[in-house]
């Protein structure tokens, strides 16, 4: 069955990040919704062929990746998902060719695995998920749905991180450990023990600063 191309749901850097990826991929993008002051505009070369209203035009001749960045919480990509979906849409998978992710793990639809990230053995990757260049997801981690794994992180073996969560570039999450939904890790952090409460952490060890 061929494969349909590609439509990119906004015209932002991180936009420009999964082009890179989906190339390398051999996938074709038709173009990218946006804003309405850029329709007509190009991204890396790519029409901006109209905005999020138009989704349900492009549902039966497309598959789509939601290409806006986690902008403080991951609201704008779930509410442009469920948009997609009410209208038919099907969201795609993508892993960069410089990736690796092992025949036994599990990625979500709509998740994006950017350069040379790592899903080992075991790990499960929800739906609407960016694990960012050079993350690693270790054997039998489990990430919610619409998490952001940033670049450099690391999620060592058997730890979970509930939805809607952001872990900073380069943060580490130690074997075995727990974080709830919608929190945030700061960059270069390092969680050494479950996290109990919903907020904003960080540190060496990682200590709450703000409570969500």
């Amino acid at each position: 069955m061929k494969k349909k191309p590609l439509i990119l749901v906004g015209g932002g850097g991180h936009c420009k990040s999964v082009i890179d990826v989906v190339e390398s991929t051999g996938a074709t993008i038709l173009g990218v919704l946006d804003l309405p002051e850029n329709v007509g505009q190009q991204v890396l070369g790519y029409p901006v062929l109209g905005t999020d209203d138009d989704i349900p035009f492009y549902a039966d001749k497309a598959d789509f990746i939601v290409t806006v960045g986690f902008i403080k919480s991951s609201q704008l990509r779930l509410k442009i998902h469920e948009k997609i979906e009410l209208a038919g849409g099907r969201l795609a998978t993508i892993v960069a060719a410089t990736a690796y992710v092992s025949k036994y793990a599990m990625v979500g639809a709509g998740t994006v695995v950017m350069h040379h990230a790592f899903v080992n053995a075991g790990a499960q990757v929800g739906v609407g998920c960016i694990i960012n260049t050079f993350a690693n997801v270790e054997h039998d981690a489990l990430i919610g749905d619409y998490c952001h794994i940033s670049t450099g992180t690391m999620v060592n073996g058997d730890c979970c991180i509930g939805e809607c969560s952001f872990l900073g570039s380069q943060s580490v999450v130690v074997n075995g450990v727990s974080i709830p939904s919608e929190c945030v890790i700061a960059a270069g952090s390092m969680v050494r023990k479950n996290i109990l409460l919903k907020g904003v952490y960080s540190g060496n060890a990682a200590m709450l600063k703000i409570k969500l």
